[in-house]
């Protein structure tokens, strides 16, 4: 994976998105001239997928000295145990203390979309899965979500910020709003073949207006060998995306010709129903999955300071002094 180059936003910087006790506390510590150096480590609540350092180390390079600062951490996307030190900074407390909510939050919430992403593509068994998450949450934190997602191991993401910070192509299939703007399947296919760069695959949705095989007989006849596959996407209201309704469609692409036309699905998949597809060996070609990863439990992070200038330490509850991991590298 490529280095992303996350933003770290002015009122991140200032510390708006903090604790306003921890704006206090600076304050006060400011005015006693106090200003230890600490080691804070950073760990999980529950074991899972690491993601969010890189984003951390984005802020990290903004606030921390360039002397006198060390920072140690598991790698982005590893796998992480239940209470695991995942990330230790050593540095004097002024620099960092103002983030920590921030750095926990960064973490938690990427720790968590990251192994939900990670379910799927385990139950998937090596059939791609395709993160399609934009919808369902705040379009400031999407990119972020997509990031995590490939991280967890999904092959590509929706939105181009996403796919840059992953350092992949994005990906997807046209919108039920073409063909229903076109007023026709076929002709939404012939229009997207015109219009879209030859390396855009050519993935049609087929449930706008007619039956799921009809539509995709009729847009494999519209393109032939240019197309790549098709999408099934049917509502609930219709009976949604079945295995039985997949088979239907994969024997008829077969009987007229078009084995070489993939079928993609998506709509509501989780771990569970994927795994359902599987092990009914379904021919699915990829999975698309939006709500299980953007709705994902943040893996809850927390923060404690094992040391004050080099004499370990603890609030009640924690073991004072640093923690050893041999698995930490140091990063910065």
């Amino acid at each position: 994976m490529v280095n992303p180059d996350f933003e770290v936003r002015p009122s991140i910087l200032v510390g708006d998105a903090s604790d306003i006790y921890l704006q206090r506390t600076q304050t006060i510590l400011r005015n006693e001239g106090i200003n230890p150096t600490v080691s804070m480590e950073f760990s999980a609540e529950r074991a899972g997928v690491f993601c969010g350092i890189k984003e951390v180390l984005a802020l990290l390079a903004k606030v921390l000295p360039e002397t006198g600062s060390e920072v140690w951490a598991l790698g982005e996307g590893e796998e992480l145990a239940e209470g695991e030190v995942a990330l230790r900074i050593r540095a004097p407390y002024g620099a960092f203390g103002l983030y920590e909510p921030t750095i926990c939050g960064i973490l938690s919430s990427s720790s968590g979309w990251s192994q939900a992403a990670r379910e799927c593509v385990t139950a998937a068994g090596g059939v791609p899965v395709l993160a399609l998450g934009s919808r369902h949450i705040h379009p400031n934190v999407a990119a972020i979500i997509d990031y995590a997602a490939v991280v967890g191991g999904c092959v590509s993401c929706s939105t181009v910020l996403g796919a840059r910070l992953a350092g992949v192509t994005p990906a997807g299939n046209m919108p039920h709003a073409l063909p229903l703007l076109l007023g026709d399947t076929e002709r939404a296919v012939r229009s997207f073949d015109r219009h879209m760069p030859q390396e855009i695959p050519r993935v049609a949705v087929v449930d706008t207006f007619r039956d799921e095989g009809e539509e995709a007989i009729g847009v494999a006849d519209a393109l032939r060998d240019k197309l790549r596959g098709v999408l099934l996407d049917t509502p609930p209201e219709r009976g949604g995306v079945t295995a039985s309704l997949v088979k239907e469609v994969r024997v008829r692409l077969d009987l007229a010709g078009f084995r070489h036309v993939e079928i993609f699905v998506s709509g509501g998949f989780t771990p569970e129903r994927i795994q359902a597809f599987v092990e009914s060996e379904t021919p699915v070609n990829g999975f698309g999955v939006g709500r299980h990863i953007s709705s994902a439990s943040p893996n809850t992070f927390t923060a404690d300071i094992h040391e004050i200038d080099g004499e370990p330490i603890a609030k009640r509850g924690r073991i004072p002094g640093i923690t050893t991991n041999p698995r930490l590298d140091r990063v910065m």
